[in-house]
């Protein structure tokens, strides 16, 4: 006897934890933490939507709300894509 496929697909993404550094997320069963000093994006998002998070393709991460896409890539290796972003007083980090 065959059964088909049971129970349905869910998001494969789903934050952890939020603290004053950062936020966990676990993806597909893999625990990543996104600290705001290389994911400065989140620094001031409101905890809901940091919860607003979708998973595309297993690979790539979208917050609908905030309008940012990362790739697992880049959360798993941050240093390997250096940030150069503006901070609200005119200077650059990164």
């Amino acid at each position: 006897m065959r059964f088909g496929a049971t129970g349905t697909a869910t998001s494969g993404a789903e934050v952890l934890n939020v603290s004053v550094h950062g936020f966990w997320i676990m993806v597909e069963g893999q625990e990543h933490c996104l600290d705001f000093d290389h994911f400065p994006w989140f620094r001031n998002a409101r905890v809901g939507q940091l919860f607003e998070v979708e998973l595309f393709h297993g690979h790539h991460l979208h917050w609908p709300s905030l309008d940012v896409d990362l790739d697992l890539e880049r959360i798993r290796n941050p240093d390997r894509f250096p940030l150069v972003a503006e901070e609200a007083s005119g200077t650059s980090a990164g």
